[in-house]
């Protein structure tokens, strides 16, 4: 007899993230996982391991040349084997929940329709977590459970999500959601068994990845963040932007004739490390190159993180752990000492041989912040949630 699990989804703009959780009463342990990448590139790979066993293979044309024939692909792949995996829930990514979902939600035609109306706050992002949704419900008739990545930060003080704009446009939904909050949630609960002395303190985690954020913790509790309104704001990205003086968009608009269309696709995908680079917006391009463009994005964005860090610590009254996460954070060993080091006149002191090791503590031990790196695992929070959510 199959064991009852939960499938989690994390649909973005190229790739297709899944993995599945078998339920052991109140436990989940992951059986498989996997990803469909490079969608509508030329060689669109799927990769999956399952126990011990990993394989991988590239994809046709058919089958992951667009979003919809791989979101296509891969549902078929799941209904195919329902019955042996006995899918009794599917839990989604959401990255925007607008002001209207604060804790995951079960999805219906209503909730997709609110979702919609969200599009344009992450381009990047949301279209393709609604059409994943759509699609897998209409494969699998189980409950499908959305954890948006907004929720951790809700519960702020109202003054750490305004903007210096007329009231009225903050209760019309204009205001500071901030993101990245599944990654920070698991963080938030992974703290206690890391490094449960500092765990309930005074804690800023950096998720650096193509898509980058600081929050800054008190009890294990955002109290602020660097993202904003959309996924455009604080640090530089990728292909995005990060702060940006809004007079820029205005003088683009005025004096260079930019579209709407033209702004969006600038800011989201044309700036950031590739747009600084004019090479890459892969961090891991950026550090083999010697091209001074390079140099000059890798510099921005170690001063940014830095900068943004000692920021953060305002907002928690000190600081008394700095925690690495997410695909720099937790590979990029020389981004991490080089951030460090800026903060070393805060206390910090980095431990060079933990730091080339890669895992746990890597400050000195008698460093009063104490430096980490703790892989973050966004679908094992989903996969909680949406336990949380049904009645077995």
């Amino acid at each position: 007899m199959s064991t009852p699990s939960i499938l989690v989804l994390n649909g973005g703009s190229s790739s297709i993230k899944f993995s599945l959780f078998e339920i052991n009463g109140d436990t989940l342990e992951e059986s498989l996982h996997g990803q469909i990448e490079g969608i509508g590139a030329p060689h669109p790979r799927l990769a999956i391991k399952e126990r011990n066993d990993a394989r991988q293979r590239e994809l046709g044309a058919d089958e992951a040349g667009s979003h919809d024939a791989a979101i296509a692909a891969l549902t078929r792949a799941i209904a195919a084997r329902r019955a042996a995996l006995d899918i009794v829930a599917v839990g989604h990514r959401v990255v925007h929940g607008g002001a209207r979902y604060t804790e995951p939600a079960r999805m219906d035609a209503a909730a997709l329709t609110y979702l919609e109306t969200m599009t344009p706050l992450a381009p990047l992002h949301l279209p393709y977590n609604i059409a994943v949704i759509r699609a897998v419900s209409a494969e699998l008739p189980v409950p499908q459970i959305a954890c948006f990545d907004t929720a951790f930060h809700q519960g702020r003080d109202t003054s750490a999500q305004l903007f210096g704009l007329p009231y009225e446009l903050y209760e019309a939904g204009v205001r500071r959601y901030g993101f990245h909050g599944l990654s920070y949630e698991y963080i938030a609960s992974a703290l206690p068994l890391f490094a449960p002395d500092i765990a309930d303190r005074r804690v800023i985690v950096a998720h650096l990845g193509n898509g980058a954020s600081l929050c800054a913790m008190k009890q294990r509790r955002s109290v602020e963040t660097t993202m904003a309104f959309s996924g455009l704001d604080g640090l530089p990205m990728g292909t995005r932007t990060g702060q940006l003086d809004p007079g820029v968009i205005l003088y683009l608009l005025r004096e260079r004739g930019a579209t709407v269309q033209e702004l969006e696709n600038l800011l989201y995908k044309k700036s950031g490390l590739l747009g600084i680079s004019g090479l890459s917006g892969d961090m891991r391009d950026l550090l083999q190159s010697d091209a001074p463009r390079a140099t000059w994005a890798v510099d921005y964005f170690v001063r940014r993180a830095a900068r943004e860090t000692a920021a953060l610590a305002v907002a928690t009254g000190g600081l008394d752990a700095l925690v690495f996460t997410g695909g720099i954070g937790e590979h990029a060993a020389v981004i991490r000492a080089r951030i460090c080091r800026q903060l070393g006149w805060l206390g910090l002191q980095l431990s060079e041989s933990a730091n080339a090791a890669g895992s746990g503590c890597i400050s000195e031990s008698g460093s009063p912040i104490s430096a980490w790196v703790i892989p973050s695992n966004e679908e094992l929070m989903i996969a909680r949630h949406t336990l949380a959510l049904l009645a077995f």
